[in-house]
């Protein structure tokens, strides 16, 4: 019997066949995107790995990468998203927890049919917004036009 082999979920094909018996349609090597770094395309600064440039690209985006500029803009991320994310996902836990630890105090009316859990629930759907509107917010004002300048900058290093 013959050995079963894994399917290559990623190339679409599996793995250890010759090529005529890959899917049809499916390239046997993924073709770069014009532009991307090591393509060979049509961005200046670009060049197949291997040709004189590569090498020059590459320290180029080490050197942006070790920057200070980079840094700023990581911290800035990372200052928004993980604080906001650790605050939604207590508040949904609560939420939970309350759902499972005090049946009677959700079930409290507060007005007509709504009780405390349709508010907190509600409060889930008005707290994704807001978060989600935040977000936007922080990163227009606060990154946006950093992140640009440095790629700004990074292309003109490549030239």
């Amino acid at each position: 019997m013959a050995q079963q082999q894994s399917f290559d979920w990623w190339a679409g094909r599996l793995p250890g066949l010759p090529s005529a018996r890959r899917r049809p349609g499916v390239p046997t090597q993924a073709a770069p995107l014009p532009g991307a770094p090591g393509s060979g395309g049509t961005e200046p600064g670009t060049a197949a790995p291997g040709a004189p440039g590569a090498s020059d690209a590459a320290e180029v985006y080490l050197a942006v990468q070790s920057s200070e500029d980079f840094d700023r803009i990581r911290r800035g991320y990372r200052g928004f998203v993980l604080p906001a994310t650790l605050a939604f996902l207590g508040w949904y836990l609560l939420y939970l927890v309350a759902q499972a630890a005090a049946p009677a105090l959700m079930r409290r009316q507060l007005a007509g049919p709504l009780n405390v859990a349709w508010l907190l629930a509600l409060g889930q759907f008005a707290s994704t917004f807001l978060l989600t509107w935040l977000y936007a917010r922080n990163a227009r004002t606060r990154r946006d036009r950093a992140a640009l300048e440095l790629r700004w900058d990074t292309q003109d290093r490549l030239r």
